[in-house]
């Protein structure tokens, strides 16, 4: 599968005040966005050119993912990524395992996973909060080339073959958000799969209440759960006080 097109995003180092920027202070990690500029990124051999090179995962050429976690002092990472880019993050870590490389956590925020977008979440919040119908089947209109590409388990990573021996998950969810069945659905997956997973739902907030920090607590609150989950998989386990 070949997305239609991809352009390069963000700055290589997050801006601050991002919930990413956040959570890294409070982890006390380095976080680096990693862009894309090619239509190949979906690619196996593409991105598993660039996760076969751990000694270099700092120099942020883990290409596909949005985000790699680098701790300040050593070169373990993990993938995170929100919304189609938690569906990013989730791909790399099943090609970060087949490449041999250990990664320390792989963060999931309301990723897709879905072939198919007829979940009963979907069905209820299709109309009225921030992420609509309309607008999942314009993105993925642009980005599919064939409706078989809907079968790739890289566009849905509800469909992969094997989950065994994948990275630790922390998975966050918000309570009204079409695609938080199937964020629950991937966790199920990879628990039965015996990956170590933690899931929070959080209520009464939608799709990208992780970027409202400054407005409401259920953001600040999954700000600080993430910071966590970074912390206990990477142990670190000393507080600096402010």
């Amino acid at each position: 599968m070949t997305p239609k097109r991809a352009r390069r995003f963000g700055p290589i180092a997050p801006p601050p005040g991002l919930p990413v920027r956040v959570a890294a202070n409070e982890a006390f990690l380095v976080p680096l966005r990693i862009g894309y500029e090619k239509g190949e990124e979906l690619g196996r051999e593409h991105i598993q050119s660039g996760l076969t090179r751990p000694a270099d995962s700092h120099k942020a050429d883990i290409e596909g993912a949005q985000l790699v976690w680098v701790p300040l002092w050593r070169v373990d990472a993990a993938v995170d990524g929100d919304s189609a880019g938690g569906t990013l993050a989730a791909v790399c870590a099943a090609l970060a395992r087949d490449a041999g490389l250990d990664l320390a956590l792989q963060l999931l925020i309301y990723p897709g996973t879905s072939a198919h977008q007829d979940s009963p979440s979907q069905q209820r919040y299709a109309q009225g909060l921030v992420l609509e119908r309309a607008a999942i089947d314009w993105f993925f209109g642009h980005y599919l080339n064939t409706p078989a590409d809907r079968e790739d388990w890289r566009f849905a990573p509800l469909l992969l073959p094997d989950a065994q021996g994948l990275a630790p998950a922390h998975v966050c969810l918000a309570e009204l958000d079409p695609m938080v069945d199937e964020g629950v659905d991937y966790a199920d997956l990879l628990r039965m799969a015996g990956v170590p997973v933690s899931l929070e739902i959080y209520k009464g907030v939608t799709h990208e209440f992780i970027k409202m920090g400054r407005a409401i607590p259920e953001a600040r609150q999954a700000q600080h759960d993430i910071a966590q989950a970074l912390r206990q998989a990477f142990a670190i386990d000393f507080v600096i006080e402010q």
